[in-house]
Protein backbone atom coordinates (compact mmCIF):
# COMPACT_ATOMS: atom_id res chain seq x y z
CA UNK A 1 0.00 0.00 0.00
CA UNK A 2 1.28 3.38 -0.96
CA UNK A 3 2.50 5.92 1.87
CA UNK A 4 0.71 9.29 1.01
CA UNK A 5 2.26 10.97 4.46
CA UNK A 6 4.17 10.57 7.73
CA UNK A 7 3.15 11.20 11.17
CA UNK A 8 3.87 11.60 15.17
CA UNK A 9 1.07 11.88 17.85
CA UNK A 10 1.89 15.06 19.87
CA UNK A 11 -1.44 14.91 21.84
CA UNK A 12 -1.46 12.89 25.45
CA UNK A 13 -3.43 9.66 23.96
CA UNK A 14 -5.66 9.44 20.77
CA UNK A 15 -7.61 6.85 19.89
CA UNK A 16 -7.50 4.68 16.71
CA UNK A 17 -10.75 3.24 15.57
CA UNK A 18 -11.21 0.02 13.55
CA UNK A 19 -13.51 2.21 11.18
CA UNK A 20 -13.86 5.46 10.28
CA UNK A 21 -16.18 6.53 12.52
CA UNK A 22 -15.96 7.88 16.11
CA UNK A 23 -18.78 5.23 16.98
CA UNK A 24 -16.32 2.28 15.80
CA UNK A 25 -14.49 0.25 18.05
CA UNK A 26 -11.17 1.68 19.30
CA UNK A 27 -8.30 -0.93 18.46
CA UNK A 28 -5.58 0.93 19.98
CA UNK A 29 -3.93 3.98 20.56
CA UNK A 30 -1.46 6.47 20.30
CA UNK A 31 1.01 8.23 22.86
CA UNK A 32 3.12 11.02 23.49
CA UNK A 33 5.64 10.71 20.55
CA UNK A 34 4.39 7.54 18.43
CA UNK A 35 5.26 7.55 14.80
CA UNK A 36 3.37 6.13 12.39
CA UNK A 37 2.94 5.74 8.29
CA UNK A 38 -0.43 7.83 6.39
CA UNK A 39 -2.01 4.82 3.97
CA UNK A 40 -5.10 6.85 3.23
CA UNK A 41 -7.86 8.60 3.95
CA UNK A 42 -11.60 8.34 4.03
CA UNK A 43 -14.00 9.36 1.07
CA UNK A 44 -14.83 12.77 3.13
CA UNK A 45 -11.44 13.46 4.18
CA UNK A 46 -11.84 13.39 8.08
CA UNK A 47 -10.22 10.42 9.03
CA UNK A 48 -6.72 8.89 7.55
CA UNK A 49 -5.73 4.97 7.93
CA UNK A 50 -2.75 4.75 9.47
CA UNK A 51 0.04 2.29 10.10
CA UNK A 52 1.70 2.10 13.89
CA UNK A 53 5.56 2.00 13.12
CA UNK A 54 6.57 0.00 16.76
CA UNK A 55 4.27 -3.23 15.72
CA UNK A 56 3.00 -2.58 12.16
CA UNK A 57 -0.90 -2.40 13.54
CA UNK A 58 -2.86 -0.23 11.58
CA UNK A 59 -6.59 1.57 12.03
CA UNK A 60 -8.10 4.49 11.66
CA UNK A 61 -7.01 8.20 12.94
CA UNK A 62 -9.22 11.73 13.61
CA UNK A 63 -7.80 13.98 10.55
CA UNK A 64 -7.48 16.64 13.12
CA UNK A 65 -4.99 14.76 15.41
CA UNK A 66 -2.43 13.78 12.77
CA UNK A 67 0.49 15.60 13.19
CA UNK A 68 2.26 15.33 9.92
CA UNK A 69 6.03 15.14 9.47
CA UNK A 70 8.50 15.07 6.39
CA UNK A 71 9.69 11.75 5.28
CA UNK A 72 13.62 12.97 7.31
CA UNK A 73 11.97 13.62 10.22
CA UNK A 74 10.48 10.16 10.35
CA UNK A 75 13.79 8.23 9.23
CA UNK A 76 15.40 10.22 11.72
CA UNK A 77 13.10 8.91 14.83
CA UNK A 78 14.17 5.01 13.69
CA UNK A 79 17.32 5.37 13.46
CA UNK A 80 17.46 7.80 16.60
CA UNK A 81 18.14 5.78 20.23
CA UNK A 82 15.20 8.39 22.11
CA UNK A 83 13.20 8.11 25.66
CA UNK A 84 10.63 6.13 26.67
CA UNK A 85 9.13 7.70 29.78
CA UNK A 86 8.65 5.50 32.86
CA UNK A 87 6.61 7.63 35.38
CA UNK A 88 2.80 7.38 35.49
CA UNK A 89 2.66 11.12 34.10
CA UNK A 90 5.07 13.87 33.40
CA UNK A 91 4.95 17.27 32.57
CA UNK A 92 6.25 18.10 28.97
CA UNK A 93 6.67 21.58 27.18
CA UNK A 94 5.74 21.62 23.81
CA UNK A 95 6.91 24.11 21.54
CA UNK A 96 5.78 26.18 24.86
CA UNK A 97 2.60 24.72 25.67
CA UNK A 98 2.58 22.00 29.04
CA UNK A 99 1.56 18.43 28.00
CA UNK A 100 0.63 16.12 30.60
CA UNK A 101 2.09 12.49 29.39
CA UNK A 102 1.58 9.16 30.43
CA UNK A 103 3.83 5.88 31.21
CA UNK A 104 5.39 4.73 28.07
CA UNK A 105 5.50 8.20 25.84
CA UNK A 106 8.45 8.57 23.52
CA UNK A 107 10.15 12.11 23.76
CA UNK A 108 12.91 12.75 21.39
CA UNK A 109 16.08 13.18 23.23
CA UNK A 110 19.16 11.01 22.32
CA UNK A 111 23.00 11.42 22.68
CA UNK A 112 23.36 12.11 19.13
CA UNK A 113 20.93 14.04 17.33
CA UNK A 114 21.16 12.67 13.32
CA UNK A 115 19.45 16.17 12.20
CA UNK A 116 18.38 19.82 13.34
CA UNK A 117 15.10 19.13 15.67
CA UNK A 118 12.44 21.90 14.28
CA UNK A 119 10.65 21.08 17.22
CA UNK A 120 11.14 22.47 20.60
CA UNK A 121 11.07 20.07 23.97
CA UNK A 122 11.80 19.97 27.70
CA UNK A 123 11.51 17.15 29.53
CA UNK A 124 12.84 16.52 33.32
CA UNK A 125 10.86 13.11 34.09
CA UNK A 126 11.75 9.70 34.67
CA UNK A 127 13.29 7.62 31.53
CA UNK A 128 14.94 5.52 29.85
CA UNK A 129 16.31 4.39 25.86
CA UNK A 130 14.07 2.80 24.07
CA UNK A 131 16.60 0.40 22.92
CA UNK A 132 18.08 -0.62 26.68
CA UNK A 133 16.95 -4.08 27.34
CA UNK A 134 16.51 -4.55 31.00
CA UNK A 135 16.28 -7.36 33.11
CA UNK A 136 13.20 -9.17 34.69
CA UNK A 137 12.80 -7.49 37.76
CA UNK A 138 12.46 -3.81 36.07
CA UNK A 139 9.93 -5.62 33.91
CA UNK A 140 7.98 -6.78 36.96
CA UNK A 141 8.68 -2.71 38.84
CA UNK A 142 7.14 -1.15 35.52
CA UNK A 143 4.31 -3.75 34.93
CA UNK A 144 2.77 -3.23 38.10
CA UNK A 145 2.69 0.58 37.33
CA UNK A 146 -0.44 -0.55 35.66
CA UNK A 147 -1.76 -2.39 38.42
CA UNK A 148 -5.62 -1.90 38.60
CA UNK A 149 -5.77 0.24 35.74
CA UNK A 150 -9.22 -0.49 34.05
CA UNK A 151 -10.03 -2.36 31.54
CA UNK A 152 -10.45 -1.14 28.28
CA UNK A 153 -10.37 -2.36 24.40
CA UNK A 154 -7.66 -0.80 22.73
CA UNK A 155 -6.17 0.61 25.60
CA UNK A 156 -2.57 0.96 26.80
CA UNK A 157 -2.43 3.48 29.18
CA UNK A 158 -2.36 3.41 32.80
CA UNK A 159 -6.01 5.17 33.22
CA UNK A 160 -7.21 2.29 30.95
CA UNK A 161 -6.01 -0.65 28.78
CA UNK A 162 -6.67 -4.09 27.53
CA UNK A 163 -4.67 -7.39 27.90
CA UNK A 164 -1.85 -7.14 25.05
CA UNK A 165 -1.80 -3.52 25.71
CA UNK A 166 -0.64 -4.45 29.10
CA UNK A 167 2.33 -7.31 27.51
CA UNK A 168 2.82 -5.00 24.73
CA UNK A 169 3.10 -1.72 27.19
CA UNK A 170 5.20 -3.49 29.84
CA UNK A 171 7.65 -5.48 27.74
CA UNK A 172 8.31 -2.03 25.43
CA UNK A 173 9.04 -0.51 28.79
CA UNK A 174 11.73 -3.38 29.17
CA UNK A 175 13.62 -2.54 25.67
CA UNK A 176 11.41 -5.25 23.97
CA UNK A 177 9.00 -5.15 21.29
CA UNK A 178 6.53 -7.10 20.50
CA UNK A 179 2.90 -7.67 18.40
CA UNK A 180 -0.59 -5.73 19.56
CA UNK A 181 -2.70 -8.33 19.09
CA UNK A 182 -2.37 -11.77 21.16
CA UNK A 183 -1.94 -14.16 18.19
CA UNK A 184 1.24 -12.05 17.24
CA UNK A 185 2.42 -12.41 20.58
CA UNK A 186 1.82 -15.69 20.93
CA UNK A 187 4.96 -16.37 18.57
CA UNK A 188 7.11 -13.35 20.03
CA UNK A 189 10.33 -14.37 22.17
CA UNK A 190 10.98 -18.49 22.49
CA UNK A 191 8.50 -20.87 23.81
CA UNK A 192 9.82 -22.41 26.89
CA UNK A 193 9.32 -26.35 26.35
CA UNK A 194 8.51 -27.27 29.74
CA UNK A 195 6.62 -25.31 32.39
CA UNK A 196 8.74 -26.10 35.19
CA UNK A 197 11.30 -24.01 33.06
CA UNK A 198 9.24 -21.22 33.58
CA UNK A 199 10.24 -18.25 35.28
CA UNK A 200 9.02 -14.57 36.28
CA UNK A 201 8.87 -12.40 33.73
CA UNK A 202 7.82 -15.05 31.11
CA UNK A 203 4.97 -14.34 28.50
CA UNK A 204 1.89 -16.81 29.77
CA UNK A 205 -0.26 -17.38 26.69
CA UNK A 206 -3.80 -19.34 26.69
CA UNK A 207 -7.58 -19.79 26.19
CA UNK A 208 -10.32 -18.51 28.33
CA UNK A 209 -11.80 -21.73 30.57
CA UNK A 210 -14.63 -22.41 28.39
CA UNK A 211 -12.39 -22.38 25.43
CA UNK A 212 -12.31 -18.96 24.35
CA UNK A 213 -10.04 -16.87 22.38
CA UNK A 214 -6.60 -16.44 23.67
CA UNK A 215 -5.63 -14.84 27.30
CA UNK A 216 -1.90 -13.64 28.23
CA UNK A 217 -0.37 -12.48 30.78
CA UNK A 218 2.98 -11.96 32.59
CA UNK A 219 4.61 -14.58 34.87
CA UNK A 220 5.16 -13.11 38.36
CA UNK A 221 7.53 -14.71 41.45
CA UNK A 222 5.50 -17.18 43.61
CA UNK A 223 3.25 -18.54 40.52
CA UNK A 224 1.51 -15.37 39.96
CA UNK A 225 0.50 -14.17 36.87
CA UNK A 226 -0.22 -10.41 35.98
CA UNK A 227 -3.26 -9.75 33.63
CA UNK A 228 -6.16 -8.08 32.90
CA UNK A 229 -9.73 -9.18 33.89
CA UNK A 230 -11.84 -6.43 34.42
CA UNK A 231 -9.02 -4.60 35.22
CA UNK A 232 -4.90 -5.08 35.82
CA UNK A 233 -5.15 -7.77 38.54
CA UNK A 234 -3.36 -10.28 40.18
CA UNK A 235 -4.10 -13.62 40.02
CA UNK A 236 -2.99 -17.10 40.96
CA UNK A 237 -0.92 -19.68 38.56
CA UNK A 238 -1.75 -23.45 39.90
CA UNK A 239 -1.24 -26.80 37.71
CA UNK A 240 -1.10 -25.00 34.52
CA UNK A 241 -4.49 -22.76 35.12
CA UNK A 242 -5.04 -19.46 36.32
CA UNK A 243 -7.35 -18.68 39.35
CA UNK A 244 -8.77 -16.08 40.74
CA UNK A 245 -7.17 -15.49 44.19
CA UNK A 246 -10.19 -14.83 45.97
CA UNK A 247 -12.68 -17.77 44.51
CA UNK A 248 -10.17 -19.72 43.22
CA UNK A 249 -12.10 -20.54 39.81
CA UNK A 250 -10.19 -21.43 36.93
CA UNK A 251 -9.96 -18.12 34.59
CA UNK A 252 -7.60 -19.40 31.40
CA UNK A 253 -5.58 -22.30 31.12
CA UNK A 254 -1.92 -22.09 29.93
CA UNK A 255 -0.67 -23.29 26.62
CA UNK A 256 2.97 -22.32 26.75
CA UNK A 257 5.13 -19.56 28.44
CA UNK A 258 7.11 -17.72 25.97
CA UNK A 259 10.73 -16.20 27.20
CA UNK A 260 11.03 -12.31 26.18
CA UNK A 261 13.35 -11.01 28.20
CA UNK A 262 16.55 -12.56 27.39
CA UNK A 263 19.34 -9.81 29.82
CA UNK A 264 19.69 -11.11 33.19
Amino acid sequence: MEIIDYGVCRLSLVSVRKEPDHRSQQVNQLLFGEHYEVLGQSTDGAWLQIRLHMDESDGWLDQRQHHSIPKEYFDQINASDYRITTDLTSGILYKKNPITILLGSVVPISNSELFRMEEQFAFSGESKSLGQKRDTEFLRSVALKYLNAPYLSGGKSPFGIDETGLTQMAYRLAGYTIARDVAGQAQSGKVVADAKDARAGDLVVGPGAQGSDLHCGILLKDQKVLHVRGNVRIDNFEDGVVLDFESHLPLFSVLHFRRIVVAQ
